[in-house]
């Protein structure tokens, strides 16, 4: 019901904690990404929430 991942940025190779949530009550997968180093992403985070959605959608899992 639970995975925890680690993504690493392209360049320095920062690490960013992503999180999913099988919440099979409601129907849905709920998702958390953020990063551990500094004060802004500039929107990698939500980008990779966004692909991982949409590859979802894709498949027809949602």
């Amino acid at each position: 019901d639970y995975l925890y991942a680690v993504f690493r940025s392209r360049i320095f190779r920062f690490p960013d904690d992503v999180e999913f949530l099988l919440d099979d009550a409601a129907g849905v997968i709920q998702v958390r990404s953020a990063s551990r180093v500094g004060k802004s992403d500039l929107g990698v985070n939500r980008s990779r929430v966004e692909q991982i959605r949409a590859r979802f959608h894709h498949a027809n899992l949602n």
